[in-house]
């Protein structure tokens, strides 16, 4: 193989790995349950969360990713056109708290526990119903 094609190979398989590592698109599973969930990593990407989207599929959610854990990390419905259920998670991943069915029209209130957690998961109204979820209950991804 020349020169020129083994850089351009090496190109290629770098290009790929950037390209597939910048997709914040990920699985994670809680109670036998796997969703496809956007990441919010930066506080940008928090901020915004689900706002101003139209729907969202009863396989797909949210997480929220934050870099350490935090005390009274409350959410709200600023800017939502449909109901979320919202899972809060300590740093071991374990449920600490579920706010189900937050409407659109509870805006400006804000929910979450008064302890520390490190993930948040927003899915759609229903959801820990159907699938019993409850505090202690393991994310996984």
């Amino acid at each position: 193989m020349s020169k020129k094609k083994i850089i351009f190979l090496i190109i290629v398989v770098v290009g790929a790995f950037f390209l597939l590592s910048s997709n914040n698109l990920r699985y994670v599973k809680i109670n036998g349950v796997t969703l496809k969930v956007s990441l919010a990593l930066t506080e940008r990407a928090q901020e915004r969360g689900l706002s101003g989207r139209e729907s969202l599929e009863e396989n797909e959610g949210m997480l929220f990713v934050f870099s350490q854990p935090i005390a009274r990390n409350f959410f709200w419905m600023k800017e939502m056109n449909f109901p979320l259920d919202m899972i809060w998670f300590g740093a071991d991943k374990k449920v600490v708290y579920i706010k189900k069915n937050a409407t659109p029209e509870s805006y400006p209130e804000s929910f979450g526990p008064n302890e520390e957690t490190k993930y948040v998961l927003e899915v759609i109204s229903g959801f820990s119903d159907k699938y019993n979820l409850k505090e202690g209950d393991l994310l996984e991804f």
